[in-house]
């Protein structure tokens, strides 16, 4: 009988962990679980801060999310499921970066710390206790991790980017 690994039993706490909270904040947009919006509120909600189209901008921080913790807490595509967990959360901290850092201020603190821990995850991998390892890391490859990554982040950067700009020039003076 094997030893039990303890750096891969915390990696399994915290996937676990970070993962249920993220599929919890999608579920909230997606279905309107948990007392959330829904997708239409959520859509709705979207453009008002400046995510156009709403409707796909909700659906895919709401699939990030869900998906991207669902993915955390089995431990399978880790890469891709960390990558689209911090995407999401880049695109939730720059709706929240005008108030500041802190949570209790309406910052950026929580969406932050979610989307640093999940990217953190995606590149540790997901240890031993993981469907990932049980399937020979298939969907755990450094070419995943690099592209999982690379088009995580050139998404995002283009996503806040557009938001900016459609503010701007909706709002020439801010």
């Amino acid at each position: 009988m094997g030893c039990i690994n303890r750096r891969d039993l915390a990696l399994l706490a915290l996937r676990a962990g970070t993962g249920a909270v993220l599929m919890a904040h999608g579920t909230q947009k997606l279905f309107g679980w948990f007392g959330g919006g829904g997708l239409e509120k959520t859509a709705a909600g979207m453009e008002h801060m400046g995510f156009t189209p709403g409707r796909a901008s909700a659906l895919a921080a709401g699939l990030g999310e869900t998906g991207g913790g669902a993915l955390l807490v089995l431990g399978l595509a880790t890469p891709a499921a960390g990558a689209a967990a911090a995407g999401a959360m880049a695109g939730a901290v720059s709706v929240h970066a005008p108030a500041g850092f802190f949570n209790q201020a309406g910052g950026f603190e929580y969406p932050a710390f979610l989307g640093f821990t999940a990217a953190a995850i995606g590149l540790a991998g997901a240890g031993r206790y993981s469907l990932d390892h049980a399937t020979g890391h298939t969907f755990d490859q450094p070419w995943t991790l690099a592209l999982a990554f690379t088009t995580t982040a050139l998404a995002a950067a283009a996503v806040v980017t557009k938001r900016a700009q459609d503010q701007q020039k909706a709002d020439p003076e801010a």
